[in-house]
């Protein structure tokens, strides 16, 4: 993982976060290995760490 992906991680809000995961090209770099699994923990953490565990967030980002 690149400093510059950890800072955009790190930056990122939940929402941010969510939406790229929910539509990120299936095999996307960004969701493998070490990247992807300090992207999820972290992304989980913001989720956690919301008044209502990320609901508005989920609601705002939708399904295409």
């Amino acid at each position: 993982m690149t400093e510059a992906t950890k800072k955009w991680i790190d930056e990122s809000s939940y929402q941010t976060l969510l939406q790229k995961w929910r539509y990120a090209a299936v095999g996307d770099m960004l969701f493998q290995g070490e990247t992807g699994a300090y992207y999820s923990k972290i992304m989980f953490a913001k989720r956690d760490a919301l008044a209502d565990g990320g609901v508005s967030a989920s609601k705002n980002v939708g399904w295409d």
